[in-house]
């Protein structure tokens, strides 16, 4: 599309921002606004996190903290699989919103969601987080190829809605 897109690390910028907003959207908007801010330049920053119907949206924008502080991907899984000890319904979605935040300063937001459901077991070796738990069909996040998580993944249709209004 004809942009560059460069990491904070690759343009030296280590802040941390407070992601104490109450939806993904907020979240997102305080780190892409955050860098914003201190490089006058276009940012863009995701929040993303496991919705599950029958706790109700939880984890939601509390997933990589989950189980408490320090944040600790087993812990996580761990308490998700008891909160969900002998639930039926075990619908849940994975959401990542996107906050592009344009050159003149303005915010533009992408939301993907990928349906799915909270397995009864941790099945796979790859991805991170909740994907060894988080079943689309017959296989968890975490037993497919890159190819097959970027092709359904929340993150991947975030992504491609964001690539679709660049390149308008």
């Amino acid at each position: 599309l004809g942009y560059t897109l460069y990491s904070q690390k690759e343009k030296g910028i280590s802040i941390e921002v407070e992601e104490n907003g109450t939806t993904f959207e907020e979240n997102a908007f305080l780190k892409a606004n955050a860098i914003y801010d201190l490089t006058g330049c276009a940012a863009l920053a995701d929040d993303s996190g496991l919705c599950v119907d029958a706790l109700s949206g939880a984890p939601g924008v509390y997933s990589a903290r989950y189980a408490g502080e320090p944040c600790d991907d087993k812990k996580n899984n761990e308490k998700l699989l008891k909160a969900m000890d002998g639930v039926e319904n075990r619908a849940a979605q994975f959401v990542s919103v996107i906050c592009y935040i344009d050159p003149q300063g303005k915010d533009h937001y992408f939301r993907g969601e990928c349906p799915g459901e909270v397995g009864f077991e941790e099945k796979g070796d790859g991805g991170f987080g909740y994907d060894p738990l988080f079943m689309v069909g017959e296989k968890s996040y975490a037993e497919m190829t890159g190819a097959e998580k970027d092709a359904v993944s929340h993150r991947g249709r975030a992504i491609r809605l964001l690539a679709d209004y660049l390149g308008r």
